[in-house]
């Protein structure tokens, strides 16, 4: 549904959602243009400027005029090769706005507005012109005015740890320096929203911050030369992307930016999500080293005893780090001497990946970067081509500096060149028919759906912050905010939690809980394989059973930083699988089943014990079995810092 109205030297038009709640008004006031939205005929985003600042052009912002719109409405549904959902359903009522400078210069450029039942998108579009065919953006002046009291969920940006951040949560007037994307808001009214971004391609990331004004307004991440990108045209932007839901827990459950991304434009059915173990955590808590000696972990002998565990253990992948030559002395200085193609004298890369192959167990290569983007790029093409010659599949990639080094230059990994450099990656790697896992990454955007071998991202805490750094309500947080910019790579199932090196602030079944609650289409077993095999076989069972790709996602309950409980079903069976978490904060929650199809299901229900805790009793927990169906409810207890784990099996 469209409207709109004209009145003197102004030009009015509104873009109605599909369920007729949410409205996004265009404005052309002053031959400035505007835009706002409201749900529910109330604000939630007030009258806000759009517009370009461009190095050595006079500003894409003042002197406009509409010369005409264009309208479409589309439904359809998306059928995702892998992930949380297999359908998703992409309607929307589009209107593009084409205007031109009302001066001699006359550039021309296009703004394009999709509004959908649950979020607002919009995108500037520049099309080449006569001698306007090369631009420097200065500065993008995209606002997002909302009210000072609103209610934000934050991390910092521009920081040496990149996303690696606690959230914290505070008012818009607070935010006295930019802050990541997804930002996570509460307006006065009651809606939840998150501010984001999808199909970022060739631009810095969106950051968020205050204004001059007090206003929200986009701050692009800049290049070392001061300058947020340098673009030839034609030109889009990344879509600024406002998702909306009534609550919390619906906000969880929001699609859209996937929904914003085009379909693969090649054949990816090759690509296949994946569980795999690895020699990390042993050298976490100081068992093995990642640089060669006495306790080197990536061995011949260390990897092929892992693939025999692997084997043991029903796992179909093994991650092995600290392989190749580069980890000598301080890794994060002699970054620059990691050579990708080169083994330690004590790994035989092709004897480990015959023997992993013979015994069908897929490795995980690992390339560390350690932000040296030069160095990696000048080995890149052998690196990827040395993997798909051993057939390993799948690469675990890291960039673990507070910068990137590019062309000579420090870059922020979240700059343009680093983008650029992330999507080389992958589309190099799927040319090769790899997967891959990238931390310290770019933050998804939703590009998952046009390249499905970027199977997923860390891209904020994981459990290698455990041992003082990581609270429960953090875990807590995250499906409310990072999140929802797609899957993450959280090394879950850690079961050895009182280990005096790395003690895990949780219980031992929210450990299971969390290969429910975080979603990740390449998931880590994490701890090592005796602790499974010896001290905890029955929560393994879980972790063991519980898939990596689901058919449909349901979020069931929660508040952002308090606890989170959502059922997901297999897409390859009729099971179904709950997990929950909390904060410190012990809960009993209510899991009304009518979301089962008809029929009766044996229930293996995983719980934290009456007397559990995540620091006095981590390890108490129960095991119990029972039939339920549709019209059934289960009453769950959740201890402080706990979680829950269940499977529904259908009989």
């Amino acid at each position: 549904m469209f409207w709109w109205a004209k009145k003197h030297d102004e030009a009015e038009k509104t873009i109605i959602s599909p369920n007729g709640r949410v409205a996004c008004k265009f404005l052309l006031k002053n031959n400035q243009v505007f835009y706002s939205i409201k749900k529910d005929d109330r604000d939630i985003i007030r009258q806000s400027k759009l517009g370009f600042l461009i190095c050595g052009e006079e500003p894409l912002v003042d002197n406009l005029r509409l010369i005409r719109t264009q309208t479409k409405k589309h439904t359809e549904t998306i059928e995702m090769l892998w992930g949380e959902d297999r359908y998703i359903k992409n309607n929307y009522n589009e209107m593009a706005f084409y205007l031109s400078e009302d001066k001699n210069s006359r550039r021309i450029f296009t703004l394009r507005f999709r509004v959908f039942d649950d979020g607002v998108a919009f995108r500037y579009e520049i099309p080449p012109q006569p001698n306007f065919r090369r631009i420097t953006i200065a500065d993008e002046l995209t606002e997002f005015n909302l009210s000072p009291n609103t209610t934000v969920w934050k991390i910092p940006a521009y920081q040496p740890d990149r996303y690696e951040y606690n959230y914290e949560k505070c008012r818009v007037y607070d935010l006295s320096n930019s802050v990541h994307t997804p930002l996570t808001m509460r307006t006065e009214n009651g809606y939840y929203l998150s501010i984001h971004e999808a199909a970022l391609y060739n631009y810095g990331s969106m950051t968020i911050k205050l204004n001059e004004n007090g206003i929200l307004k986009s701050d692009i991440t800049p290049l070392s030369d001061g300058t947020k990108a340098h673009v030839d045209l034609p030109f889009q932007t990344p879509w600024r992307l406002i998702m909306l839901a009534d609550s919390a827990i619906g906000l969880t459950m929001n699609r859209v930016m996937y929904a914003l991304n085009d379909p693969p434009a090649q054949d990816f059915s090759w690509v296949k999500t994946l569980k795999f173990i690895g020699i990390w955590w042993a050298m976490y808590v100081g068992e093995w080293t990642w640089a060669p000696g006495d306790r080197h972990g990536a061995t011949t002998a260390h990897a092929k005893e892992y693939i025999d565990a692997a084997i043991r253990l029903g796992i179909s992948g093994l991650l092995i780090e600290g392989w190749n030559e580069g980890w000598e002395g301080d890794w994060l200085e002699n970054g620059i001497n990691n050579k990708f193609t080169v083994s330690t004298p004590d790994f035989d890369l092709e004897e480990v990946a015959r023997y992993a192959s013979q015994h069908n167990i897929e490795l995980v290569g690992h390339h560390e970067t350690v932000g040296f983007v030069d160095n990696y790029e000048n080995q890149l093409e052998n690196a990827y081509n040395y993997y798909a010659l051993n057939h390993i599949n799948y690469i675990k990639t890291g960039y673990a500096g507070s910068m990137m080094t590019i062309n000579g230059r420090k870059e922020y990994h979240h700059s343009q060149l680093g983008v650029n450099h992330y999507q080389k990656t992958v589309e190099l790697a799927a040319k090769k028919h790899i997967c891959l896992d990238i931390h310290e990454p770019i933050k998804g955007t939703g590009i998952e759906r046009t390249w499905p071998n970027l199977l997923s991202r860390e891209g904020a805490r994981g459990q290698e912050y455990e041992g003082g750094a990581l609270s429960p309500s953090h875990a807590c947080f995250l499906p409310y905010t990072r999140l929802l910019s797609g899957g993450m790579d959280y090394t879950n199932g850690i079961l050895d939690i009182a280990n005096s090196v790395k003690r895990i602030a949780t219980t031992i079944t929210r450990q299971a809980a969390y290969f429910v609650t975080i979603y990740s289409g390449m998931a880590m077993a994490a701890d090592r394989p005796f602790i499974y095999e010896e001290r905890f076989p029955d929560i393994f069972k879980f972790i063991r059973d519980v898939p990596t790709n689901f058919e449909k996602t349901i979020a069931l309950a929660g508040e952002i930083g308090g606890y989170y409980v959502v059922a997901r079903k297999d897409r390859d069976s009729d099971n179904w699988y709950i997990g929950g978490v909390t904060d410190e904060t012990p809960r009993r929650v209510l899991i009304d089943l009518d979301f089962l199809d008809n029929g009766v299901y044996a229930a293996e229900i995983y719980t934290d014990s009456p007397d559990a805790h995540f620091r006095e009793n981590p390890f108490g927990y129960e095991i119990s079995k029972k039939h339920v169906g549709k019209n059934d409810r289960l009453d769950i207890y959740m201890a402080p810092g706990g979680g829950f784990a269940v499977r529904l099996v259908r009989q």
